[in-house]
């Protein structure tokens, strides 16, 4: 490729039309649309991003409209566009093309500047699938307040000793947040592979939970993060029945087999069940961490 290919159109009100550009590495970077969280781009514009004739890219769109591969009514936007005939501007009506459509139109169509698109595009799927993520250095460059924001919100889950996070650090606590939303996501679509369970004769009661309880109690009240009623009993019986209920067995076998297995439901019973006055589900939570 040449030269960049840089592409300008009309500002309107509060939300600028997207300006667009092809780099040499064939990236389309784009100034979005924010009300509607695209990028907009007529026949002319999509024809120059990838050096072909308007009537190419014409035709792909209809053969993508008509193969179902994107819906022609959200995909397509009839805007209000200023344009010079001679010595007048006139306001004409044109239609615009979103981001998907513009992706769907790059692997279809056949020119040098497509060919770079694509290996482009491939390069980055192919980093999101095998990575979990891809990073966009100038987006975050642009979008750092939202970014750090994001940051400094991972962070309340930290013990206040280990906020103070490097650059580093951030970086690997964000790989962490990324693998659990991978577990979750594969838990969904029940593809989650569960390896070794550990099936250990382990021991539990109500009075060593209780008094693990206790002592997360008092360094919560001394940060000023809890109060009295944390991890109060509703009924003596309450945390017992939930104890009990996880350590249960029937004919010489526990009803739950793995320590992982009694490690949920310990969770799940104790959120569920309310058995305290306050904290259920930091004291849930605990109760999960602290029996693994």
């Amino acid at each position: 490729m040449n030269k960049n290919i840089k592409i300008h159109t009309q500002s309107s009100g509060k939300n600028e039309k997207p300006i667009i550009y092809q780099a040499a590495n064939g990236a389309v970077e784009l100034r979005m649309d924010m009300s509607k969280e695209t990028v907009w781009a007529n026949l002319n514009q999509i024809a120059d991003i990838f050096n072909v004739q308007k009537a190419a890219v014409s035709k792909h769109l209809k053969n993508i409209f008509e193969s179902g591969e994107l819906d022609q009514r959200g995909t397509v936007s009839k805007m209000e566009t200023v344009q010079i005939e001679g010595k007048r501007s006139i306001i004409r009506e044109i239609e615009y093309y979103n981001l998907d459509a513009l992706i769907s139109v790059g692997y279809r169509v056949n020119s040098k500047q497509a060919t770079e698109f694509r290996k482009w595009a491939t390069k980055t799927l192919k980093e999101h699938i095998t990575k979990g993520y891809t990073i966009n250095k100038k987006m975050i460059g642009k979008n750092w307040e939202e970014f750090s924001h994001a940051v400094e919100s991972a962070k309340k889950f930290l013990p206040k000793e280990y906020q103070a996070l490097t650059g580093g650090q951030a970086l690997d606590l964000a790989e962490l947040f990324a693998r659990t939303w991978l577990s979750l996501d594969a838990y969904d679509k029940q593809s989650l592979v569960i390896k070794k369970p550990t099936k250990k004769n382990v021991k539990l009661t109500a009075k060593e939970l209780l008094t693990a309880l206790s002592d997360l109690k008092s360094k919560l009240i001394t940060k000023g993060e809890a109060t009295e009623l944390f991890a109060t009993d509703r009924h003596k019986e309450s945390l017992e029945g939930i104890v009990g209920n996880v350590m249960q067995s029937l004919g010489g076998k526990y009803v739950y087999e793995t320590v992982e297995a009694k490690a949920a439901h310990l969770l799940y019973f104790v959120v569920k069940n309310h058995p305290f006055v306050d904290g259920n589900k930091r004291s849930g939570a605990f109760a999960f961490v602290w029996f693994l």
